[in-house]
This record gives structure tokens, C-alpha cells and sequence, in this order.
């Protein structure tokens, strides 16, 4: 195992998450922070009930994932009712048990210095993990990082419950070796008003020192694979088919602009269900708008379908784009949006409060509804379109903004002084301050 460069000490770090495998937005960010522990010297390993980390440094325990057919019931048995059942007790404290075990035998193996709990001690889809991470903690003093994307008072579905005392002691639990991290200033706010946690800020970050490359030969057949005509705008949704992305205003904006475009959604509903997802197929209908979902040939990675048809990357789709819509009702932080700038596209987007609050400030250009798509919002868009100097000067400047803003050199700065604090433990120190520039090395 290699030292730490700048001490020559070995350090392990245990990423801890439900699921770390596929494009979301969880499972992204980690993969940063990962690169950026190992740019440092640190050794990563991963727990988790869905990886496609390395496996000789992976320990995949199948309860730790939300969607294992127990971890669902109990879910189910604790969300959306007035009281639980003492049997639904009793399989808690079975598969917190389970995984506790499995959880010890994992710092164990690979001689854990610093726990990286992602999103896991955030949102209570798996609660034993969430009780069983919080017991470990607690029994061992083992110095960690918790990184929350999502809080559960953020999810109207989660604040009928009876699980309560699980959500008190475990999301997320209040531990003197545990240091918090939150992506959003109003996650900070919330998270100190609700618990006293105080909490340090760390944005979602994307390579801007290395923008993307051209479009290689790959890539060079999207347009006509998605069976675009000449001079037919792709406007692209970059996100999964479920309500709180405001998919209908997407719909009404093409439909209103007046020009020949079609609507491409990247991702599928996953794991919310499939009604909004027959909600907005009907609704494009309506407004008769094109609208392609094309998650069957979008994958984390380039490969091919059982039918020899392509498998894009998102990022193979991105340079091809008009314009990106992002008309979002809530997000906890706004992934998508650094997206289309990293590929310099113009982007629309509803002022969700993350965007007003820690995103706009910032100084970025963008076409803004508000809950509705306006008259203005469309002139804006067509003048945007039609106007080439005015789009490059919006998506340069965008991108300029975002390297200052959200690089990893903001990571490297940030995880510094968290690893600097007294409370992570015998690593403080560990890690150099950030230097401008990063490595190589796949980014969306």
C-alpha cells in the first residue's frame, strides 16, 4: 500500500453507502472525492449493497442496499403510519445487528482510519444501516466524515412515520468523532436548527480545470441515432422522469418556443415509481412536443445493447445539445446545472432555492422561470439561440465562474481544513492545502 505523499504515513479511508454504482448523484460526487483522497496518497475501500468499485478494496453486503426485499419492508412498516409493529422492532434491530457486524469486520479487514458515510446517515431508506453506522461510531470512536446529499425533512413522504427515535438517534447522529459535511447553505441552516449540528459546506465540484474533450468518432452519430433532422433542436433534460424535476415546464417551453425541436430525457424514473413518468409521456402527447426517453442506450459507461444499437455516456450526448433544460421544483444541490456548464451549453432553469441561494449569487447566466414558464423566459431563450455571440459569451462566462466556484480545487481546499479539524482524529494535517490544476480523468 503507498504512504501518504507529504507524511509518509498510510492512512485507509471507508466509504460507506447504500450504493455506489450507476449516475447518481450520489455515487458521482463520491467517485470525486475518491480521486481526490488518492491524488493525496490516502487508500479508499468501499461498503456498500451495490458496488462497482474495485473489488479487491469493495466489501458488498446485499441488506445494505435500500432495495433488498427486508430493508423494503421494513421501510414500509416504519414510513406512512402512525405506530410500527414490535415485529417490525424486533427485524430492525436483527438487520442492524447484521450489519453492524458486517460493518466492524469491514473496518477490520481493511484497517480503517476514516469513515466516509455517503448520504447513508442522511436519508433513511436503509434505517438498520443507518442505526447500525451510528452504534459503530459510537462504540468506537472512529473518526468520520459524514457527507449528506439529501435529509429526510426534505421528503414529504418521510415525515409520517414511526420511526422517530431511529431518525433522532441515527439521521444523522450527533457524535463528538463525527465531523458533518452538507452541499447546500440551507442544508447547514436546516441541519443546526433541527439538531444543533454545526455543519461545514462543501458544493457538489466537477473538473473545470480540464473541460471535455472533442467529440470523438464514438460520438459523432448522436443526432442522427436519435433521429434528428437537419436543423431540429436537441434540447436536452438531463435528469430522471420524477415529479420534483418540473418535467411539464420542459414540455411547455419547447412547445411555446416555436421552432423545430425535440425534448431528450436522459434518465429513467428509477426507483420513485413510473407514474410521473405516464404522467409527462401523456403530457408531451397533448402539447404534442417530441420527446424522446432515451435511458436504454444511456449508460455509466459506452457499450452495446443486445440489439447492436449504441450505449452513450451522458457526456456523448451533451456536446450535441442546443440547450439544456433544468426546471427543477427542488434539488438538493443542482448536479445537472454544473453539467451544461461544464459543457458550456445554455441552460433553463426554475429558481429553486439551492440556485437562488448558493448558485446565483455566484454571478452565473441563465434563463430563469419561476414556477412557470413567461413570455420573457421564451424571448430570452430564442434570443439565446439565435444569437451566437451573445450564447458564447454566456457559456464562457458561466464557465469561468464555475472553475472559481466549483473545481476540485475547492474539494482539495475544503477536505484540507475538515482533515486539519481536531475532531477527525490522528489524520489532521494530512492533506495539503489545494493547489490549482487536478489530475485527469473522467468527468460530467
Amino acid at each position: 500500500m503507498s504512504a501518504c505523499r507529504h507524511c509518509g504515513r498510510e492512512h485507509r479511508v471507508g466509504f460507506v453507502a447504500t450504493r455506489l454504482a450507476g449516475t447518481d448523484g450520489v455515487s458521482l460526487e463520491t467517485e470525486k472525492w475518491v480521486r481526490v483522497f488518492e491524488e493525496q496518497g490516502f487508500r479508499c475501500a468501499f461498503f456498500g449493497g451495490e458496488l462497482d468499485t474495485p473489488a479487491e478494496a469493495s466489501w458488498t453486503v446485499a441488506e445494505a442496499h435500500f432495495l433488498h426485499p427486508a430493508i423494503r419492508d421494513l421501510y414500509r412498516g416504519c414510513f406512512g403510519l402512525a405506530r410500527r409493529s414490535p415485529a417490525t422492532t424486533r427485524k430492525l434491530h436483527h438487520y442492524c445487528a447484521r450489519l453492524k457486524d458486517q460493518l466492524y469486520r469491514f473496518v477490520e479487514r481493511f484497517a480503517i482510519d476514516l469513515l466516509v458515510v455517503e448520504n447513508a446517515l442522511t436519508i433513511p431508506l436503509n434505517l438498520p444501516l443507518g442505526m447500525a453506522l451510528a452504534e459503530l461510531i459510537s462504540e468506537t470512536a472512529l473518526p468520520t466524515i459524514a457527507h449528506h446529499h439529501d435529509f429526510y425533512w426534505e421528503r414529504q413522504h418521510f415525515l409520517t412515520n414511526a420511526a422517530w427515535e431511529i431518525l433522532n438517534m441515527a439521521f444523522p447522529p450527533q457524535l463528538p468523532s463525527i465531523q458533518h459535511v452538507v452541499i447546500s447553505s440551507a442544508a447547514g441552516s436546516q441541519l443546526g436548527l433541527r439538531t444543533g449540528i454545526a455543519a461545514t459546506i462543501i458544493p457538489n465540484v466537477m473538473d473545470f480545470d480540464h473541460p471535455p474533450p472533442p467529440v470523438d468518432d464514438f460520438a459523432a452519430d448522436v443526432r442522427r441515432s436519435l433521429g434528428l433532422a437537419a436543423g431540429e433542436l436537441l434540447v436536452l433534460q438531463p435528469t430522471r422522469v420524477v415529479k420534483r424535476k418540473g418535467i411539464e415546464h420542459a414540455i411547455e417551453l419547447v412547445r411555446r418556443l416555436g421552432r423545430k425541436a425535440r425534448l431528450v430525457i436522459s434518465h429513467a424514473s428509477g426507483d420513485e415509481g413510473h407514474a410521473y413518468e405516464r404522467r409527462v409521456r401523456e403530457y408531451a402527447r397533448l402539447m404534442g412536443v417530441d420527446t424522446l426517453f432515451i435511458s436504454q442506450i444511456i449508460g455509466e459507461r459506452r457499450g452495446r445493447t443486445a440489439d447492436g444499437r449504441k450505449i452513450y455516456a451522458l457526456e456523448d450526448i451533451y456536446p450535441h445539445a442546443d440547450l439544456v433544460t433544468y426546471p427543477s421544483d427542488f434539488e438538493g444541490f443542482g448536479n445537472a446545472f454544473l453539467e451544461a456548464v461544464y459543457f458550456r451549453k445554455p441552460i433553463v432553469v426554475n429558481t429553486y432555492s439551492i440556485y437562488q441561494m448558493d448558485i446565483r449569487p455566484r454571478g452565473f447566466a441563465a434563463i430563469e422561470i419561476d414556477g412557470y414558464v413567461t413570455e420573457e423566459a421564451l424571448e430570452r431563450t430564442r434570443q439565446v439561440l439565435d444569437d451566437a455571440a451573445l450564447r458564447q459569451a454566456m457559456v464562457e462566462g458561466n464557465f469561468d465562474i464555475a472553475r472559481r466556484c466549483f473545481s476540485y480545487a475547492v474539494l482539495r481546499r475544503k477536505l484540507a481544513n475538515l482533515l486539519g479539524d481536531g475532531r477527525v482524529c490522528g489524520l489532521e494535517g494530512e492533506m495539503p492545502m489545494a493547489q490549482e490544476g487536478g489530475g485527469e480523468g473522467r468527468q460530467r
